[in-house]
């Protein structure tokens, strides 16, 4: 188990459990306690009405959660209920009271959870989990829980780089739990009709098809980025055509040139190839950091183009705004809502942004929240201070949980009203691919995951020390389902690795496990280590398909020399921790690294060593 990860606490005493709330994240605002207590046991069924259609597939995911978290198999019935059994009910007369995802729980002799919509109803069995992840008896009591902001999310830059799917699924399914109900998604989806554009990091549509219905089941709505028009790169780095040439003749991959009806054409492209496997009512096109490391002077034909279609006191920035404006319409056309960041918005236009069009404000610039808001726009807190960046800037959730922060403290400002707050979310970015991996994020965002989830929906620091919340978060532990990615399915040893295909000599390596779940791979032959370095780098993370897998001198801090072993039919598969590409052997006997869809990763069948 990584450092910062536990399983939930044992079951506290009937005593104890009756003199204080009941430890949930996000806490339990209404909670009031009562005589007696809920016990699940081998007689627990879930009741439904039989003709509930909502309540049932509640029920259904609900008796899965259970199964898997250890509870047995728990069946759906019909009323009438009887002692031990937990009841569901959607109730859609009781909009009021619970409105879009508020729920009821009591608990007594039964466990009843009413909601006035699916997803309320889903969110009260969230709380009846982690209410049992203490034990099968839970104190009675009585509460009414609604969020307090509609938005409660995560945005994850899964660009660049590729993050495992396995690891997105263990996040869908955390948030869910924590009551989480939006992932932001920047990433490529590996593209049929620009295949030029399909460099490593991309993700195949079936895999996305995946996620996606994992998130609909479990009520997390997972909204896709492309950046533009700035951050490009991975997809016009081989359309020099599409790129915005300086003054200097020379072209910027990372840049869209906004004037270019192709370059607009290209990216709605893009929109209508995402459209087949997401299916959000919302588009996040970025539109940060345009002019990154430069500025539209560089770029005289952009002042010109705004100047030929807004007049003569236009900016360039009104360029970049109608671009914005354009995907805006687009994205309306197509039923989705606009979604960009903040910091386009620099008050040097005279072409105000489209009224509907969402602001996620991560940084502190010239056009504060106030006056966005005062402008008519709804914005989400996407704050600085709670990024998590691989190798660098970590967000301080002792310091922000002793300040009480709430999704109303943005860069800059602080709004004393939350009418136009949407919610708020933290950000996982890979500016250092290779600064920490994958299980290492998943450590370090377990308690400021906890943290967004008690912020967004209640109190913002329900225990009075931070130490207490800490407690609280490690005392419900992970949702049901998720899964432990730092297990290595073999001890530390020395091993004889045999390709299954016979294409290379047998090698040895002495397998080491890492702290963070991986594996390191020495010859005993030259003391060096198994690592891939070469070819095209991209975050200080070697990711070009095809390059060579080599032995390197060892070194306990280099992540490129961490491996995941994966049981596969015959033996194991070989993935680099960080590039995310798997161990290959060409017919040439050469060992390399390359996404499993363009390659059919090699087996290796692994023989212990006798000392």
């Amino acid at each position: 188990m990584v450092a910062g990860l536990a399983t939930p606490s044992a079951a506290r005493t009937g005593t104890e459990a009756a003199a204080q709330t009941p430890r949930t994240v996000p806490a339990l605002g209404g909670w009031q306690a009562e005589r007696g207590s809920y016990e699940f046991g081998r007689g627990t069924r879930i009741v439904v009405d039989q003709g509930e259609g909502a309540a049932r597939r509640v029920a259904a995911t609900l008796a899965e959660d259970l199964k898997a978290d250890g509870k047995g198999t728990v069946p759906v019935v019909a009323g009438p209920a009887r002692e031990g059994d937990i009841v569901l009910a959607v109730v859609p007369g009781r909009q009021k009271s619970l409105k879009k995802e508020g729920y009821e729980l009591r608990v007594g002799e039964q466990a009843s959870i009413t909601g006035a919509t699916e997803a309320g109803a889903f969110y009260g069995t969230r709380t009846l989990l982690q209410l049992l992840a203490a034990g099968d008896t839970v104190p009675a009591g009585h509460t009414v829980e609604n969020p307090a902001y509609a938005e409660r999310g995560v945005g994850v830059c899964a660009c660049y780089i590729h993050i495992s799917t396995e690891w997105l699924e263990n996040l869908v399914r955390d948030m869910s739990y924590l009551h989480l109900n939006q992932l932001l998604l920047e990433l490529k989806v590996k593209s049929e009709r620009h295949p030029e554009a399909n460099t490593w990091g991309y993700y195949t549509k079936d895999e996305i098809r995946r996620l996606v219905a994992l998130g609909e089941k479990y009520h997390v709505t997972i909204i896709p980025e492309i950046n533009s028009p700035g951050h490009m790169d991975p997809w016009i780095a081989e359309r020099p055509d599409l790129q915005l040439t300086d003054t200097d003749g020379k072209p910027q991959p990372s840049r869209l040139d906004v004037t270019k009806p192709e370059a607009f054409d290209y990216y709605t492209s893009l929109m209508d190839e995402y459209a087949q496997v997401f299916k959000a009512k919302a588009w996040h096109m970025g539109a940060d950091e345009y002019m990154l490391g430069s500025d539209f002077a560089k770029y005289p034909h952009v002042a010109e183009y705004a100047k030929a279609k807004y007049g003569p006191d236009a900016t360039p920035q009104d360029a970049f705004i109608d671009f914005v404006n354009r995907v805006h319409a687009y994205a309306e056309q197509k039923g989705k809502q606009l979604r960009i960041w903040n910091d386009g918005l620099t008050g040097d236009n005279t072409v105000p942004v489209e009224k509907g069009t969402v602001v996620e404000h991560w940084l502190n610039v010239k056009t504060k929240p106030s006056e966005i808001v005062r402008q008519g726009y709804e914005i989400m807190n996407a704050s600085y201070a709670l990024y998590l960046i691989r190798g660098g800037f970590h967000s301080d959730t002792r310091k922000l949980y002793e300040e009480k922060w709430d999704p109303r403290s943005f860069e800059g400002e602080k709004l004393t009203g939350a009418e136009s707050i949407t919610g708020a979310k933290i950000s996982f970015w890979p500016d250092n691919g290779k600064g920490e991996t994958e299980n290492e994020v998943a450590a370090g965002a377990y308690l400021p995951l906890r943290h967004i989830a008690q912020a967004t929906w209640g109190e913002p620091a329900p225990d009075a020390t931070y130490e207490e919340f800490a407690a609280r978060a490690q005392a419900v532990g992970h949702a049901p389902g998720w899964r432990d990615l730092t297990r290595v399915p073999v001890q530390d040893g020395s091993y004889r690795f045999e390709d299954t295909k016979g294409r290379m000599d047998p090698v040895t390596w002495r397998v080491e496990r890492t702290g963070d779940g991986y594996a390191t791979l020495t010859s005993p032959s030259t003391g060096l280590c198994a690592e891939t370095r070469s070819g095209k780098i991209t975050l200080n993370t070697p990711l070009e398909p095809g390059s060579a897998i080599t032995q390197e001198s060892c070194s306990a801090s280099n992540t490129l020399q961490r491996w995941q072993l994966t049981k596969a039919a015959g033996g194991y598969r070989l993935t680099n921790a960080i590039t995310r590409m798997a161990a290959h052997v060409t017919s040439e006997g050469k060992l390399v690294q390359y996404p499993a869809d363009q390659q059919t990763p090699a087996v290796w069948r692994l023989t212990p060593e006798r000392s």
